[in-house]
């Protein structure tokens, strides 16, 4: 490209998308790329600050901005996402259903750290819904050298830097326990909340039960459970280190996997997460704050479990770096630092 004083550039071809910005009424491209300037034209540039324009030339070891953010979408670019138009060099990725947001962190840091380009994006492992922005990539210059473009095909080979997991129908089981609810001493008042935290999701409660600290008697009503066709269990109570706490151990008892027994996260120490058999079917145990507590735990592992993606260990281990929720007289979650 070719730099030029605006007045004398009548007859050249723009390069690049010129933005207009009227405060409180307008940001957005006045001229688009690959507009031809007319004399009309001069006045326009000049009030938005132009007083050199650059031209199109073409140098095929240069890309233009435009193209240059097709390859970073060609890089992010799967399933269940479609692109926005280019607009002023830049292009985003937009969700075509509701599901998990899933993203390649090493591969993303790879390609932002080669300086000259970025890939910007919400946080992953939490949910985005249809039509969400996911991300948006875009080249710092107006124009870039073609080899860069090509480092950064090649620190991102071998899949896509993003990908979104539909969420899936459930069928959950509900064992709720304690002598106190069990012989009705008290209201339960825990099931009406997790109730209400499925509703955001496509499930159906296909069984709940009651079970007292009897350890076996919990145990029953999980694998009972199961046999109805249970792909999500979730217990209540007993969660804590009081003795008279079985639900950790009725759970480790059914489940083949017992990935976790304690979170780095506030509130939700006391939670578990186990899987069953070879269809891994997730088995949690939610400790008492997920009954009082606007955000806990439980909120940011059920969109996980909504899409069936599996937890390890280790991803629990670093929800301890905001983990903690500040408990804010207005809660704004998901748009907060809780769980990021």
């Amino acid at each position: 490209m070719k730099l030029m004083k605006t007045e004398d550039a009548i007859g050249q071809v723009l390069c690049h998308d010129i933005t207009q910005i009227i405060k409180d009424v307008k940001k957005g491209p006045v001229f688009r790329k690959g507009h031809v300037i007319t004399e009309e034209d001069i006045p326009v540039l000049l009030s938005v600050g132009k007083d050199h324009i650059y031209i199109w030339e073409n140098n095929e070891n240069m890309l233009h901005e435009n193209d240059a953010a097709q390859i970073l979408y060609d890089l992010c670019k799967n399933e269940n996402m479609h692109p926005s138009e280019v607009k002023e060099g830049k292009i985003e990725l937009i969700a075509d259903c509701n599901g998990l947001l899933k993203i390649d962190r090493k591969k993303l840091k790879a390609v932002n750290s080669l300086g000259q380009m970025i890939i910007s994006s919400r946080h992953g492992d939490f949910p985005v819904k249809k039509n969400d922005k996911i991300a948006g990539t875009r080249i710092i210059p107006l124009v870039i050298e073609k080899e860069k473009m090509e480092k950064a095909k090649k620190v991102s080979s071998g899949g896509k830097i993003f990908s979104l997991k539909p969420f899936v129908h459930k069928k959950v089981g509900i064992v709720t326990t304690g002598n106190e609810v069990f012989y009705g001493r008290i209201k339960d008042t825990f099931t009406p909340v997790i109730l209400e935290k499925l509703k955001e999701y496509d499930t159906e409660v296909i069984g709940h039960k009651l079970s007292s600290d009897d350890c076996n008697l919990e145990i029953e009503c999980i694998k009972q459970l199961l046999e109805d066709g249970a792909d999500f269990i979730v217990c209540t109570g007993g969660m804590s280190v009081d003795p008279d706490d079985k639900t950790p151990l009725a759970i480790k008892t059914v489940a083949s996997d017992a990935v976790s027994y304690g979170a780095p996260v506030l509130p939700g120490a006391m939670f578990m997460l186990s899987y069953y058999g070879k269809k891994k079917i997730p088995i949690v145990g939610l400790p008492g704050c997920v009954m009082y507590a606007k955000r806990t735990i439980f909120d940011l592992i059920l969109p996980r479990i909504m899409a069936d993606d599996l937890i390890a260990k280790d991803e629990i281990d670093s929800l301890g770096e905001g983990g903690l929720c500040l408990n804010c007289e207005h809660c704004n979650f998901p748009n907060c630092g809780f769980g990021r």
